[in-house]
């Protein structure tokens, strides 16, 4: 017994059937094919947006540093009454970026640890710990900042000065400041909301409140 031959209505029918997925698949095709191509467009970009983003993060870097220049600068002046200028050096190696620091009087370079360095070190790293902590999330981390003798190097007079810088950095980047220090509490008056001292006595130490001004904070 032989097989019938299909009608030639049956078989158009399943021509069209095989057309259609024919032109089905040769969609899809295409589809993929411009899909490929916005995606090969995209990878192109790759290697000069990588570029700009780098440039940008280097620009963003030397805006911070010329910023930290510029006001510490300021800060050691107004401190140490004296013609410095702070200057930070930077540098590129292997995706990272490194400073340095050096100040410059009239012009000649010096160590910040020789000469009045102590009392440099001693703006500079108030200014940067300040600096430091802005750049931390505030839901995470509290705007609580100790200086445990960090007026150490400085002559008293000059400790009202210094005093009052970290008042104003305080009062404007909205930290709280617990400042220990050996000095006379004198140095601090009108700038310390609190000043407390602590006391040797045969018993231990004995806490005495010496100043303790209103808040003022939202003057």
């Amino acid at each position: 017994m032989t097989d019938l031959p299909e009608s030639p209505a049956r078989l158009r029918s399943r021509f069209d059937q095989l057309d259609g997925r024919r032109r089905g698949l040769e969609s899809e095709r295409t589809r993929h094919e411009r899909q490929r191509a916005k995606i090969q467009e995209w990878l192109a970009l790759e290697g000069r947006v990588r570029l700009a983003l780098d440039e940008l993060s280097r620009q963003l870097f030397e805006d911070i540093v010329k910023l930290l220049e510029e006001k510490l600068t300021i800060a050691l002046q107004e401190v140490l009454e004296q013609n410095l200028q702070l200057r930070v050096t930077t540098d590129y190696q292997r995706n990272a970026a490194s400073i340095s620091f050096h100040v410059e009087r009239d012009g000649n370079a010096e160590d910040i640890m020789k000469g009045m360095g102590g009392s440099v070190a001693n703006v500079l790293s108030v200014g940067l710990r300040l600096f430091a902590l802005t750049t931390l999330d505030e839901k995470e981390h509290r705007r609580f900042l100790v200086l445990d003798e960090q007026d150490c190097w400085l002559r008293p007079d000059l400790v009202p000065r210094f005093v009052k810088i970290i008042h104003d950095a305080a009062r404007a980047l909205h930290f709280q400041v617990l400042m220990i220090s050996h000095h006379d509490p004198v140095y601090f008056e009108g700038y310390a909301d609190r000043i407390i001292r602590l006391e040797p006595t045969p018993d231990g130490i004995r806490t005495r409140i010496v100043s303790d001004l209103p808040d003022h904070r939202d003057e």
